[in-house]
C-alpha cells in the first residue's frame, strides 16, 4: 500500500548526535541501493520544514534524509558553546557529518570507485551548511580518494556565512565537476545582495537587506555561473563551469574540473522557499539533472514531471490536525472543571466594567482600544532589537507616567495612582536596563525566545499602565471595582486553575506524542508548529515560564477589560493581540514588493518571526476570552496561555543546551 517508509533515526558523530527522518522508498536497500539526498532546514527550524523536497524526491525513488541540524529539533552538539560563538557550531558541521554517515550506509548507491551518489541541500543556514559540506568533502577526498557528496544545491543561502570557512573562489574550485545549484529568491530578506562596488548611490543609502535582489545579475552570481562581469546571466539555465585549480596553502592540490551550475530566482521571500510549489519544482528539476544516468533501474518515477506534487496534502492534513489540537483544549477544560476540587477554579460572576456614558468617554474608549491594537506593531522593532534611542524615549514616557500617577495619588487621593506610579517606574527600569534583561546565557539559551519575551513584557507593562490610569481616572468614579477585572484573590481558585492548566497540557501533549509515535508527524503549518520535545526542553520551559506569565496574565486582564459586553468581542480581542503586528507585516512586505525596499530594511529576521507569532497570539486571545467566560476570572486563561505557548515557542527554535559563559 505504502510506497515510502518514513522512520526517525539518530546517529552519533564526532560533534554530537544528529537526528532525522529517513524516507526509504519501497524496494530500496542494500539489494537495490539508490542515490540519496540529505536535506536540512535553516536557523530556528527543524527537519519537518523539509517535508516538500523529502516527500517529492522519495516518491520518485530517491532515499532522503531530512535532517535536524545540531541544537535544532532533536539533534545536539556535544561540545561546550561559549556565549558569542554559537554561530560557529551547528551549521558548519551538520551537513558534512550527516553526509559522511549516509555515504557509509549500504543503501547508498556508489560508483565503481566507491564515490557516493549523494546530494546535499539546505535552506538558509542549512544552505551554508550545504556549501561548507561540499568544500569539506572535496578537501577530504584528496586524502581518502573518494567523495561522499556528488551534488548540492543551497536554498536561500549565498556565501555570506560560508565565507568564514573559505573564500568564494575556493568553494567554486572545490565544487569541481559536481552539479551545483542555488535558489535565490528575489525578495530574500537576508542574502544575495550586491557588493558595495555594484550598488548605485541610492542603493547605498539603504541600511538593511530586505530589498529586491537579482543574484544571477550580481558579480557573485556570475562568478558562480562561470561568467565574466560583462556577460548577461540567465536564471533557470545550467552553465558549464570551469572550477579552477583547487589550492591549499598556495599549492595546487587538484587541477580544474568542469561542472554544471545553475541559479533559480523565484519571486519569493526567504521563508516562502520551503513552502512553495515553485521552489520544490526547481529542486526536483535540479536533482533529475544531477542524477541523470545514475538512478536505479527500479526508480520508475525518477523522471516524474516536477509539476506533479502532493506534499501540500500533508501540510493540509497537518494544519487540520493542529486546528483540532487547539480546539480540543476547551472541551478538555470543560471536563476538568467538573472535578470536585478543580471546579473551584470557577468563581462567582462579576460585574462588567462600567459602560461609557458620554460621547467623549466612548470616543476615548475606542481611541484607547485602537491605540492598544497598534502600539505592539509600532514598538515591535524597538523592543525586539532593544534599540537604545527608542527605549530611551519609552523610558522617558514611562517617567512621565510615574509623575502622573503620583499626582493622581496625591491630588485625587486615588490609590490607583500609587499603583500606576509603581508600575510605570518598573516599566522605565525595564527600558533603561534592557541589556540586563534576558541576555543570551547558559540559563536563557534561546536567542529569539529572549527577544520575544522582552517584546511581550514591554507591551504587557504598557497595557497595564493604560488600564490602571483608565480605572483611576474614569472607571472607578463610574462604579467599576477592582473585582470587575477578574483578578480573584481566592487561593483555592488560583490553585485549581493552575492544576487544570497542568492537566490540560499533559492531556493535549499526550495526544501529540501519541500521534507522533503512531503516524510519525506533529501539528504544523508553514513556520508554526506544535512539536514533541526531549526532556531538556522541559527545563528550558520552566526557566521561561515566569516571564511569559507576566505577559499572558496582563494580556488576559486587558482583553477582558476591553471586550466584555462589546459587540464583536472576540474580533476585538484578536485585534488587540495581533492587529498592529499584521499591519506591520503588511507595510513591511507591501513596500518591499511594491518598491523593492521594505518599510524597515534592517528588520530581516524579526519579520519572519511574526509569521508564527501572530497565529499563536490570536489563539491566545480567544483562549483568554473563552476561559474567562467559563471561570469569571483571568487565572485559568493566564496559566493555560503561559504553559502552552511557552512550550510551543521553546520547542520550535534553536536551543544551545551546552552553552557556557565565555
Amino acid at each position: 500500500m505504502f510506497q515510502v517508509k518514513v522512520k526517525k533515526i539518530d546517529f552519533e558523530t564526532e560533534h554530537g548526535t544528529l537526528s532525522g527522518l529517513l524516507y526509504m522508498p519501497k524496494g530500496a536497500g542494500a539489494d537495490d541501493p539508490r542515490p540519496v539526498i540529505v536535506t536540512t532546514h535553516g536557523y530556528l527550524n527543524s527537519k519537518e520544514m523539509q517535508d516538500a523536497p523529502a516527500i517529492e524526491m522519495s516518491r520518485r525513488g530517491y532515499i532522503v534524509l531530512a535532517l535536524d541540524m545540531y541544537d535544532h529539533g532533536d539533534s545536539r552538539w556535544k561540545g561546550d558553546i561559549p556565549v558569542g560563538s554559537q554561530f560557529g557550531t551547528f551549521w558548519i558541521y551538520s551537513q558534512y557529518d550527516a553526509a559522511n554517515y549516509v555515504a557509509k550506509q549500504d543503501y547508498t548507491k556508489k560508483d565503481e570507485k566507491g564515490n557516493a551518489y549523494l546530494a546535499v541541500s539546505g535552506h538558509s543556514m542549512g544552505g551554508f551548511s550545504t556549501l561548507v559540506a561540499l568544500y569539506m568533502d572535496e578537501m577530504a577526498s584528496l586524502q581518502t580518494g573518494t567523495r561522499s557528496i556528488y551534488a548540492g544545491i543551497s536554498v536561500g543561502a549565498d556565501y555570506s556565512y560560508a565565507s568564514a570557512v573559505a573564500p568564494e573562489t575556493d568553494y567554486i574550485a572545490a565544487f569541481g565537476n559536481r552539479t551545483v545549484g542555488m535558489i535565490a529568491g528575489h525578495y530574500d530578506e537576508f542574502f544575495f545582495n550586491k557588493s558595495d562596488e555594484e550598488k548605485t548611490a541610492n542603493e547605498k543609502k539603504v541600511t538593511g537587506t530586505v530589498t529586491y535582489k537579482d543574484f544571477a545579475a550580481t558579480a557573485s552570481g556570475k562568478q558562480f555561473l562561470g561568467l565574466t562581469s560583462e556577460d548577461t546571466a540567465k536564471s533557470e539555465q545550467f552553465y558549464t563551469v570551469e572550477s579552477g585549480d583547487l589550492l591549499y596553502e598556495g599549492n595546487v592540490v587538484r587541477e580544474s574540473q568542469t561542472g554544471q551550475h545553475i541559479i533559480y530566482t523565484p519571486n519569493q521571500t526567504h521563508p516562502w522557499n520551503h513552502f512553495s510549489k515553485t521552489t520544490t519544482s526547481d529542486l526536483i528539476d535540479f536533482y533529475t539533472t544531477a542524477f541523470d544516468g545514475v538512478t536505479s533501474v527500479n526508480q520508475a518515477n525518477a523522471t516524474l514531471n516536477s509539476e506533479n506534487q502532493i506534499w501540500f496534502l500533508k501540510e493540509l492534513c497537518n494544519l487540520i490536525a493542529m486546528i483540532g489540537f487547539f480546539l480540543l483544549l476547551i472541551p478538555v477544560v470543560g471536563m476538568l472543571l467538573k472535578a470536585p476540587f478543580l471546579k473551584q477554579a470557577v468563581t462567582e460572576e462579576i460585574p462588567m466594567l462600567s459602560p461609557e456614558k458620554t460621547k467623549l468617554q466612548k470616543i476615548a474608549s475606542w481611541v484607547s482600544i485602537i491605540a492598544c491594537m497598534l502600539y505592539p506593531g509600532i514598538l515591535f522593532a524597538t523592543l525586539m532589537d532593544k534599540e537604545k534611542t527608542g527605549l530611551m524615549v519609552l523610558a522617558g514616557i514611562a517617567g512621565i507616567s510615574v509623575v502622573a500617577g503620583a499626582i493622581l495619588a496625591i491630588v485625587k487621593k486615588e490609590k490607583a495612582g500609587v499603583l500606576a506610579a509603581v508600575i510605570s517606574l518598573i516599566t522605565a527600569l525595564v527600558f533603561l536596563f534592557a541589556d540586563k534583561i534576558l541576555p543570551l546565557s547558559p540559563f536563557f539559551n534561546e536567542p529569539t525566545t529572549n527577544q520575544i519575551i522582552y517584546w511581550a513584557i514591554g507591551n504587557g507593562l504598557i497595557a497595564l499602565i493604560v488600564a490602571i490610569f483608565f480605572y483611576g481616572i474614569t472607571k472607578k468614579k463610574d462604579g467599576t471595582t477592582w473585582s470587575a477585572y477578574g483578578v480573584s484573590g481566592k487561593v483555592k481558585s488560583i490553585l485549581a486553575s493552575f492544576c487544570i492548566a497542568i492537566l490540560s497540557m499533559i492531556i493535549l501533549y499526550a495526544v501529540l506524542f501519541l500521534i507522533q509515535a503512531v503516524f510519525g508527524t506533529d501539528f504544523r503549518f508553514w513556520t508554526m508548529a506544535v512539536r514533541t520535545f526531549k526532556p531538556e526542553f522541559v527545563v528550558v520551559w520552566l526557566r521561561y515560564l515566569p516571564f511569559f506569565f507576566v505577559y499572558y496574565f496582563i494580556n488576559a486582564i486587558a482583553i477582558n477589560a476591553n471586550t466584555r459586553g462589546k459587540k464583536g468581542g472576540y474580533a476585538i480581542a484578536i485585534g488587540l493581540n495581533v492587529g498592529g503586528l499584521i499591519l506591520w507585516l503588511l507595510c513591511q512586505y507591501g513596500m518591499d514588493f511594491a518598491t523593492g525596499t521594505a518599510m524597515l530594511p534592517a528588520q530581516a529576521l524579526n519579520g519572519i518571526l511574526l509569521i508564527a507569532t501572530i497565529p499563536c497570539l490570536a489563539i491566545a486571545a480567544v483562549y483568554a476570552k473563552k476561559l474567562f467566560e467559563k471561570t469569571h476570572n483571568v487565572w485559568l486563561a493566564a496559566f493555560i496561555n503561559t504553559m502552552f505557548f511557552t512550550m510551543i515557542t521553546v520547542a520550535n527554535t534553536v536551543m544551545f543546551w551546552n552553552m557556557i559563559n565565555a
